[in-house]
């Protein structure tokens, strides 16, 4: 497999989304119509759009707000040791600096890459059309990525490596880990439940725990593609 960044030198990301509000019961007047419209497109054989709402709103920035970001990065030369880093709250704005402060420091040239699965057309996207909405500067990183030719973009997207070039594929990451023999840690959760835990729950831990081990995932594969030996378990570190 063709990797153009070292893997020492690759954030692993993933990010975890709920509605912005608890209910469409909540939106202002506006926002409702604009749901409806949209909601006609999405579902339509739905007509109940506090449903609709409760199923898709998440998934669309305008929607949607993030409520839990993990960043993971392998701390040695080896590829032996892995640490991943929560950032979860009800603050998005607040999350989002604290993040765009770790990219500062750690994207400081272009042999740094940002890695995880569907991020070219989920988490990327959705971070920075959030930050733009909550006002947050985004950080250079992110400047100039729509200017970036395919070939010398330093997103790397696993779903995209395992297209090989097929654009009408889609495999999810529990899928794609499955079919390589990768464990899964999916102890608790699943992507569906996210909303339910933040807005029913009010528990933002247990979706970073969550979050936390999809980045894992994500570094495993990257690693099988490329032909180097797994993590262990004893060598990963959640912060």
């Amino acid at each position: 497999m063709v990797y153009n960044f070292p893997l020492q030198k690759t954030m692993f990301i993933d990010v975890e989304t709920v509605s912005y509000k608890k209910s469409y019961e909540e939106l202002d007047d506006n926002l409702k119509y604009l749901w409806q419209r949209k909601s006609n497109q999405l579902f339509k054989d739905e007509t109940d759009y506090s449903v609709t709402y409760s199923k898709g709103a998440a998934i669309y920035a305008e929607f949607g707000k993030i409520v839990c970001v993990c960043l993971g990065y392998f701390i040695d030369t080896d590829l032996k040791e892995f640490k991943v880093k929560k950032f979860a709250g009800h603050d998005e704005a607040k999350l989002l600096k604290e993040v765009f402060a770790v990219f500062e420091k750690f994207f400081r040239d272009n042999t740094f890459a940002l890695a995880g699965h569907n991020i070219k057309e989920f988490d990327v996207p959705y971070i920075c059309r959030r930050a733009l909405i909550n006002k947050v500067k985004l950080p250079f990183f992110f400047d100039d990525l729509q200017n970036r030719k395919p070939w010398d973009s330093p997103i790397v997207d696993t779903l995209h490596l395992w297209r090989f070039g097929d654009y009408k594929h889609y495999v999810s990451l529990e899928l794609l880990a499955a079919i390589l023999n990768i464990p899964t840690p999916k102890d608790d959760i699943n992507g569906s439940m996210v909303g339910h835990v933040y807005w029913q729950e009010n528990d933002v831990d247990r979706i970073a725990h969550y979050c936390s081990k999809d980045v894992l995932t994500v570094a495993q594969v990257v690693l099988y593609l490329n032909n180097y030996n797994l993590l262990e378990e004893k060598n990963v570190s959640f912060l």
